[in-house]
């Protein structure tokens, strides 16, 4: 099942606006220039070196992220944020979990459910929409992995910020950590026509990072967890888990 969900109507933060530009390219990208490569780099079918490479670090920190769930997730209520495919939500739903997978692109959250065994059909939930909305209820655990990356550490705060009263046990996520082959890869992408490139990534270093999610009002009574880093080739990213503190 899927459906689209509009975004929330109102919100406080002074730069939603910037939030909801960025998201819109983002959704673009993803929903029409970006939505056939996607669908082939989260099949089977053989990919070039670059996108193996890529396909590689993704199963990693999928298999990462997932190993910071239990493994009976049975009653426990799992958020799919940014599911893409939805890989990760079927196998939290193979554990036991109901979950809700959320992506902005409508067209891959309908490749998810095409790509949905039968036998998991009434665990999840699938959406085209925001992932912050308040609408989609209360979670024990929400997963973002590589949803944050293309926003600011202060957006990507802020929406951690939002989803922090409506979780109960833990709030998992990935950023790109900065480094300087990173940073001279995205100014040569800048040269590139905005047409011809994915939304630039945005990195940040681990230890600013945790210092912006210490000190964020809507995170406290919450505290750092595990983190881990997978990196290799043309794929890098940093898994962080929040718990209640």
């Amino acid at each position: 099942m899927q459906t689209r969900l509009q975004p929330p109507s109102r919100d406080s933060r002074a730069d939603r606006g910037n939030y909801l530009s960025r998201r819109g390219e983002i959704e673009n990208y993803f929903d029409r220039t970006a939505a056939q490569a996607w669908a082939r780099l989260t099949s089977d079918a053989p990919l070039g070196r670059v996108r193996a490479n890529v396909r590689a670090g993704r199963d990693r920190m999928r298999a990462t992220l997932l190993s910071w769930l239990p493994q009976d997730l049975s009653g426990r209520r799992v958020l799919d944020a940014g599911c893409g495919t939805g890989a990760l939500a079927v196998e939290a739903a193979r554990r036991g979990a109901t979950v809700v997978a959320i992506d902005l692109s409508p067209t891959l959250v309908a490749l998810a459910a095409e790509r949905l065994p039968a036998d998991l059909a009434p665990r999840i939930r699938f959406l085209s929409g925001d992932m912050l909305d308040d609408g989609l209820g209360h979670f024990d655990h929400v997963v973002l992995m590589d949803s944050l990356i293309h926003y600011r550490s202060a957006q990507a705060v802020g929406a951690l910020e939002r989803l922090a009263p409506r979780v109960r046990e833990s709030i998992i996520f990935t950023h790109v950590p900065s480094n300087p082959l990173l940073v001279t890869m995205r100014a040569v992408g800048r040269c590139f026509p905005r047409g011809d490139r994915a939304p630039d990534v945005e990195p940040v270093a681990h230890v600013r990072l945790a210092r912006e999610l210490a000190d964020a009002p809507g995170l406290a009574g919450w505290a750092i967890g595990r983190d881990a880093r997978v990196s290799g080739g043309f794929y890098t990213s940093h898994a962080m888990e929040m718990v209640p503190a």
